[in-house]
């Protein structure tokens, strides 16, 4: 795919952009929505086959796979009035945004593939969901680090709902460090510490021959500290509550 568009360059557009370029391989041509202004025209000075277009339209017509990523509250300002042909192909990455809704918007009859893009993909490091499977979509995003298609938006639902616990997890960090200033380490070596520590638990993750439970049990010492704390904090109440976030969530989604 030789000319890609990308509507709403935020954090996952620039994200987008940069595993494009940055991958050693072919690039291909990138139009920018003027939406993001100062992060498109940041990406247009550093890579070369990007540029930033006059308009929303300007990005559809010069492009043969567009992407949609603006904020699921901002998509009728962003959309109204725009006109895709159906020879495109149309990447909605909009969350809670389903395709029928995206289409009634849009009215157009071009294939539609949602997607669930994360930031990793800026390093090629990040599995993207996709709904329904589209060749040319999930080739681009097999070069972005690989990709996981659906057989159904209720599948795509709930990994879309697991998606929302990501920023939970650096709270959870964020957390850890406040608690050793709390006493009496200096926030910077708090920072670093709780840093390396749980990098190192990201690179086991790539262990794929042990299934989470098993990385977690490796990590545990009968009677140890990890063990003490996962059993009085992470007990039955808590893993309660976090599973009916993720059901009221799912709900909120569908």
């Amino acid at each position: 795919m030789k000319r890609i568009g990308v509507i709403g360059v935020g954090e996952i557009g620039r994200a987008l952009v940069t595993g494009l370029f940055d991958g050693g391989d072919e690039s291909p041509e990138v139009f920018l929505s003027p939406r993001g202004a100062r992060t498109a025209a940041e990406l247009s000075a550093r890579y070369e086959g990007a540029m930033v277009c006059v308009d929303n339209q300007e990005v559809v017509d010069r492009s043969e796979v567009v992407f949609i990523a603006v904020r699921r509250q901002d998509r009728q300002e962003a959309l109204a009035g725009l006109r895709v042909s159906d020879d495109k192909i149309v990447v909605n990455v909009m969350a809670g945004v389903g395709n029928d809704d995206l289409r009634r918007t849009l009215g157009t009859d071009a294939p539609l593939v949602r997607a669930i893009p994360l930031p990793a993909i800026r390093e090629r490091r990040s599995v993207t969901v996709t709904y329904p499977s589209h060749p040319v979509v999930d080739s681009l995003f097999e070069r972005l680090g690989g990709v996981l298609p659906v057989a159904d938006e209720t599948a795509f639902n709930v990994f879309s709902a697991l998606t929302g616990t990501l920023t939970t997890h650096y709270w959870y960090l964020a957390t850890l460090t406040s608690w050793a200033i709390g006493h009496g380490i200096a926030p910077d070596d708090a920072d670093s510490y709780v840093r390396g520590l749980f990098q190192g638990v990201g690179r086991a993750l790539s262990d794929e021959t042990r299934s989470l439970h098993q990385l977690a049990a490796d990590h545990e010492t009968p009677n140890g500290n990890n063990e003490r704390i996962r059993t009085t904090w992470f007990g039955p109440a808590n893993s309660e509550a976090l599973n009916k976030a993720l059901d009221d969530l799912l709900d909120h989604l569908k």
